[in-house]
């Protein structure tokens, strides 16, 4: 079986949210199936890394996909030709996007309709492309898979397509995340935090992140309680806005908010077992990859009470209203004083992060595609 792969967020160095995804998948999809052959389309030129075996032929297909008009170009004139050329007997497509004029089976990962639900969290002309094209990629979708059980009912709701069609696998988490030892958690906070305890937030600081009422409620913590945390970014600031900065000038313990910026996954896996907690309130998620890598670095876990999120998470993590400074402010006091809540949340966040694989993701997807 030849199956042809939309590979054009495989980025050496710049992975992030599906690019991840994507990368996780393949080099386990590629290894345990080396009887089918697999087409990986880029946009520009690969990194050797991303060849994960001998069964895969890289194609770079142009334009680049750097803006709405070229993505339309290459899904529905580069890719088409390729997959008649080389005979494809399936196009899958991690990131959603699918070409309406291919007649070759196909089948979509679409991880969430953020876009739908906050508009304005996007530059203004891909939202008006994504709200016009998706719809039409969801019904053109032989199969969709998407990453929770919220996913699938709002895809279902706001696109009509049948839930039979649409199937649910979770993501899986990198194993490289483990509890720290008390050595090294003083270790990293002393490189990264001036050696004190932090809330953590993973996730590039965009707005459905929360990061306005998530400064404020920390701010609102500090000044009531003395408290010595810090609140630290693990991620770039490219989505950073006016009301972010308003909000941290504001502040009057800004000094105790450190943004590190992109890190790399190395870095992470130290950053994150050290934290004293993960803040992850955001406003809309498709899953929260965060929540997981938390529970198996053995890290007590503050996340929102909507979309996707109490499905993670279960009963695993201190929920809050991220629409609500105060709930989050008091999730946050809560944790830091009750010393047993967080031994149980980190005992019940082990045994809830053991069951996200991605052997498992890999092998729902597989079936999908019929390998």
């Amino acid at each position: 079986m030849k199956v042809a792969v939309n590979t054009r967020l495989l980025l050496k160095g710049r992975l992030e949210g599906i690019g991840w995804y994507t990368h996780e998948v393949l080099r386990r999809l590629v290894v345990a199936y080396p009887q089918h052959d697999f087409l990986f389309l880029f946009d520009r030129s690969f990194d050797p890394q991303f060849i994960y075996g001998p069964n895969v032929t890289p194609l770079v297909l142009h334009p680049q996909t750097r803006a709405p008009l070229l993505w339309r170009i290459w899904f529905e004139w580069s890719v088409p030709r390729v997959l008649r050329r080389h005979g494809a007997d399936v196009f899958f497509s991690p990131d959603g996007y699918l070409s309406l004029s291919s007649s070759t089976r196909q089948v979509a990962v679409m991880h969430d309709l953020n876009f739908e639900h906050n508009p304005q969290d996007l530059v203004a002309h891909h939202t008006r492309y994504l709200k016009r094209w998706f719809p039409q990629f969801a019904c053109k979708a032989d199969r969709l898979i998407t990453v929770s059980e919220f996913s699938r009912q709002d895809i279902h709701q706001r696109y009509g397509v049948p839930l039979d069609r649409i199937s649910v696998a979770y993501n899986g988490v990198n194993t490289d995340y483990r509890p720290a030892t008390p050595a090294d958690a003083l270790a990293t906070r002393k490189q990264y935090s001036q050696g004190h305890p932090y809330l953590l937030c993973v996730g590039a600081v965009h707005p459905r992140k929360n990061i306005v009422r998530m400064l404020r409620a920390f701010d609102a913590h500090v000044g009531a309680t003395g408290s010595p945390l810090r609140l630290v970014f693990a991620g770039n600031r490219t989505w950073w806005t006016p009301d972010m900065e308003t909000a941290y000038r504001a502040m009057a313990h800004s000094d105790r908010v450190i943004f590190l910026g992109r890190v790399p996954q190395d870095k992470l896996n130290r950053i994150v077992p050290s934290a004293f907690a993960l803040l992850y309130a955001s406003t809309f998620e498709g899953f929260g990859m965060p929540i997981v890598e938390a529970f198996r670095a053995g890290v007590p876990v503050i996340t929102s009470n909507v979309t996707s999120m109490p499905e993670i998470a279960a009963d695993a993590a201190l929920l809050c209203n991220p629409f609500n400074e105060d709930s989050i402010r008091s999730a946050i006091a809560t944790m830091e004083a009750d010393d047993a809540l967080r031994a149980r949340l980190i005992e019940k966040g082990a045994v809830r992060g053991a069951l996200f694989s991605w052997d498992d993701t890999v092998a729902h997807v597989a079936k999908v595609l019929g390998l």
